[in-house]
C-alpha cells in the first residue's frame, strides 16, 4: 500500500507546479512529511508548509513552529482553515509564488489523512465544493482527480494527495478507518497515555473526567453515555475508545506538543 501512495504521490507532485503540504500543528513533526518534501525538492518544484489547526494551540506555540519550519528554509503559512483564519495570508503567498509562472499554474494540497486537506481547499476556493469529514476513511475522502479554480490562471489538484505515514500512535489512528481498527482500545490507551503526559486536564475539560488511568478514563466515558454490553452489562469500552479517537482527531480533546518538550 504504501508503494503505491508513494507512486500516486509523485504522479500528483510532478503535476503541480506549487505544493501545499498540510501539517496539523497539535504535532507537526509526526504529520509532516520528509518524503514530500524531499520529492518536492528533487524535481525543483514549490513548497509551502501550510500549518493547519492552529486554533487549537497557544498562539506563541503556533509561532514557534513556523519560526522552527521557516528557520529550515521552508516557506510556512499559519492557518485555521475551520475559521478561515490565515487563508488570506495563504492565498497572498501562492500568489506570490506563482506570479512569476506561466500560465495555467497548477497547485496540489497533499498531506496524511486528517489533518484538513479537503477544508483547507474549501477555504481556498471559497466555498464547500470537496466534501469534508474529519475521520479516516469515511465520506469526505476525496476520490479521483478535480480542478478547482482559485483565481486566474490559478487552478488547485483536488487529490487524494495522501503522503506515507509515521509509524506511531499518529500514523496507528490515522492510517485507517477508526471502525477498522483491529484494537481500538489499544489505540486509545496508548493516545490518552500521551495526551495525559503533555496535558494533564485534557479529559476533565473534554468529557468532564478526573480519571488519569486510560482504561479508567475508557470505562467512566461508556457509563456516562450508557454504552454497556448487553449480556454482562459492563461498560462498552470498545466504543469509548472509537470516540476517544475521533475526538481527538477532530480537536475536541485539548492537546498539543510543545516545539521545547519534542
Amino acid at each position: 500500500m504504501k508503494l503505491l501512495r508513494r507512486a500516486s504521490l509523485t504522479r500528483i507532485i510532478k503535476e503541480a507546479d506549487l505544493i501545499l503540504e498540510v501539517v496539523d500543528i497539535r504535532d507537526p513533526l509526526s504529520t509532516r512529511s520528509e518524503f514530500v518534501e524531499r520529492l518536492v525538492k528533487k524535481l525543483g518544484k514549490k513548497l509551502i508548509i501550510v500549518l493547519n489547526k492552529c486554533d487549537l494551540v497557544p498562539v506563541d506555540i503556533a509561532r514557534e513552529w513556523r519560526r522552527i519550519f521557516s528557520s529550515k528554509g521552508l516557506n510556512t503559512v499559519l492557518v485555521a482553515a475551520n475559521t478561515r483564519s490565515g487563508i488570506k495570508t495563504l492565498k497572498r503567498g501562492i500568489l506570490r509564488i506563482v506570479k512569476s509562472m506561466r500560465k495555467p499554474v497548477k497547485v496540489a494540497v497533499v498531506g496524511v489523512p486528517k489533518v484538513g486537506k479537503s477544508t483547507i481547499i474549501n477555504a481556498l476556493k471559497g466555498k464547500s465544493s470537496a466534501q469534508t469529514s474529519p475521520y479516516p476513511g469515511s465520506p469526505g475522502y476525496t476520490k479521483g482527480v478535480q480542478l478547482l479554480r482559485i483565481g486566474e490562471g490559478i487552478y488547485l489538484l483536488d487529490t487524494p494527495g495522501i503522503a506515507p505515514l509515521k509509524k506511531g500512535i499518529e500514523g496507528i489512528i490515522r492510517g485507517r478507518p477508526i471502525e477498522q481498527l483491529p484494537d481500538p482500545v489499544k489505540a486509545a490507551v496508548i493516545l490518552i497515555h500521551r495526551i495525559i503526559r503533555h496535558s494533564p486536564h485534557a479529559f476533565k475539560i473534554a468529557y468532564g473526567i478526573d480519571e488519569m488511568d486510560p482504561e479508567e478514563i475508557l470505562k467512566a466515558l461508556a457509563v456516562k453515555r450508557g454504552w454497556f454490553y448487553k449480556k454482562d452489562k459492563e461498560p462498552l469500552i470498545d466504543e469509548a475508545a472509537r470516540t476517544v479517537i475521533r475526538d481527538y482527531l477532530r480537536g475536541k480533546i485539548p492537546f498539543f506538543l510543545s516545539p521545547n518538550k519534542t
